[in-house]
């Protein structure tokens, strides 16, 4: 017997808003009975689990012990800036001299995510 995972659920306090949010950085609807005000969202992802916001009253205090990581479609770089307009914040950065590494962000929340390196970013620094 086995366990898959139904969802990557998210605490929040305000389940739509950052619904919205990652339904901008993953270009995925929220499910469509989702309504301003709603305790629970989700962003309906095209394969695996959906992410799923729930509203709850205590607030983010510590660094996440479990985050998630974005491979974006085009350079790592431009997906940043992307992310940052729709509201991120910057953490760290973690990109080393030759393209390698990782850019550390925050949703509105503070709930921390890694943009890593796009494929098309390592296929040109192995060329």
């Amino acid at each position: 017997m086995a366990s898959i995972f139904q969802n990557v659920a998210v605490d929040c306090a305000d389940a739509y808003g950052l619904a919205l949010f990652w339904s901008g950085v993953t270009g995925r609807p929220l499910h469509p009975q989702d309504v301003p005000g709603a305790r629970e969202t989700q962003v309906l992802m095209a394969e695996g689990p959906v992410l799923y916001f729930n509203q709850v009253s205590e607030p983010k205090k510590v660094k996440n012990r479990l985050h998630l990581c974005l491979r974006p479609e085009g350079s790592r770089d431009r997906e940043v800036d992307r992310l940052l307009g729709l509201g991120a914040a910057f953490v760290a950065d973690h990109r080393d001299p030759d393209g390698a590494g990782w850019v550390v962000l925050a949703d509105p929340e503070g709930n921390e995510f890694c943009v890593l390196r796009s494929e098309s970013d390592r296929a040109a620094a192995n060329s």
